[in-house]
Order: C-alpha cells, then sequence, then structure tokens
C-alpha cells in the first residue's frame, strides 16, 4: 500500500514574515517583577532629584528674604568644566546679559564628594547658593543670609 505524501513544507521566500516574540523575565511562574518601590515612597527618587529638592529648598529659603532672586535662573549641574591646575568649584554664577537671565549653578558631584550625610549635604547646598548669589548681588554672604557659617 501507498502511503499519503506529507505536503512539502512552503518555500521560505512565501512565508509570512514571523512576529517577533516579546520575552518577558518570569522565573518560577510568579509572575512580572514590578518596580521596587512605588513612586511615592524616597526611595524611587534619584539621588540627582534628591539634590535638586535641596537647591530648590535653599533658593524658597532665600526668596522669601530676596524677592529679587525671582528672576535669577538656578541649575544644577552634574561637573563643572575641567580647568587643568585649578581647584573643582562647587558652585558658580552668571550676572545677566542681554536675553539671558542671572544664573547660579550648583555642581551636584563636586558637592556630594565632600559631604557625608544627607544633613551636611543639604548645609553645603545651601552655602553654595547663599555664596553663589552674595557674589551674584555684590553682597557678604552673611548680609544674603544672617545663619550663614553657623550651621
Amino acid at each position: 500500500m501507498d502511503s499519503p505524501v506529507p505536503p512539502s513544507p512552503p518555500h521560505p521566500s512565501t512565508e509570512p514574515p514571523a512576529e517577533p516574540r516579546v520575552r518577558r523575565r518570569d522565573r518560577h511562574g510568579r509572575g512580572m517583577r514590578g518596580p521596587v518601590a512605588p513612586p511615592q515612597v524616597p526611595l524611587s527618587a534619584s539621588r540627582a532629584d534628591t539634590f535638586r529638592d535641596l537647591v530648590l529648598d535653599s533658593v524658597e529659603r532665600l526668596e522669601r528674604r530676596w524677592p529679587q532672586l525671582a528672576d535669577v535662573e538656578f541649575l544644577v549641574m552634574e561637573v563643572p568644566p575641567t580647568v587643568p591646575g585649578e581647584t573643582v568649584p562647587l558652585g558658580g554664577s552668571a550676572p545677566a546679559e542681554k536675553n539671558d537671565p542671572a544664573r547660579v549653578v550648583v555642581y551636584r558631584r563636586p558637592v556630594e564628594i565632600r559631604s557625608k550625610s544627607r544633613d551636611e549635604r543639604a548645609l553645603l547646598v545651601h552655602e553654595v547658593v547663599v555664596e553663589q548669589v552674595a557674589e551674584l548681588l555684590g553682597l557678604s554672604p552673611e548680609s544674603v543670609d544672617p545663619r550663614y557659617g553657623q550651621d
């Protein structure tokens, strides 16, 4: 007896392209992994976000005493531009120009390296912001914030 001949497979060029399989990690059948912490928990805030919040807290504290700081742009940058032979600055300021507002910059990495705890970092950030605002306004840091250097 003759056995039926199985159909030949289609030619590779005539097959419809297969959709890529989405691979997900689901070890041991426990379901998909989720975030380590929900977004409302401080654990999920990055170090950069936490640092930015310290700068904003310091700026808000100074703006109550100096309303003209509302026109100043406060920035956080990772690291300062490198200049061979000079010390690494913690911050900088630039006066207002034609179309650009006055700017105060706080450099995150140098400040983080020089502080050990969150409280120490918050004090150092505030000191840097006060020093840069004082330079921008042409005043002493003690006149910008009477508590400067006392914490």
